[in-house]
């Protein structure tokens, strides 16, 4: 059992900005970097497949100020890391003490998902896609 949660953790599933224009940067993202609008949620969020077939997903951005950033600047919005069993993902992470911010949700573009916090308080993803 004490080497079986590494099989659990198989990648990051996909980063995210947060846009001014959420259209205008996935469109970018297609044109400029070649990836593909693979889904949209009427919030709107656009999530896009990379030609290896990551994805980058592109939200809405808050009422929060954008503050100027360097490439040493901490922090992102979140990253999503892949599982392959949420359930188990989730009991492992509890007996690492992690922070949740939520319960399990419905992914975006299908799966399950559930928001907690890295050490540093940044928020990640546990998420476990059927694809």
């Amino acid at each position: 059992m004490e080497n079986d949660w590494k099989s659990l953790f198989i990648g990051v599933d996909h980063p995210a900005v947060a846009a001014d224009d959420v259209e205008v940067l996935a469109d970018w993202y297609c044109e400029t970097l070649g990836y593909e609008k693979f889904f949209r949620h009427p919030k709107p969020v656009w999530m896009l497949k990379a030609p290896d077939g990551t994805l980058l997903e592109v939200m809405p951005k808050d009422h929060t100020l954008r503050q100027e950033r360097t490439t040493w600047t901490p922090g992102w919005s979140h990253v999503a890391f892949r599982v392959t069993d949420i359930a188990a993902a989730i009991a492992y992470l509890d007996s690492k003490n992690i922070k949740w911010g939520g319960e399990v949700m419905d992914a975006i573009a299908g799966g399950k998902v559930r928001n907690c916090f890295d050490v540093e308080g940044n928020m990640i993803q546990v998420l476990e896609r059927a694809f």
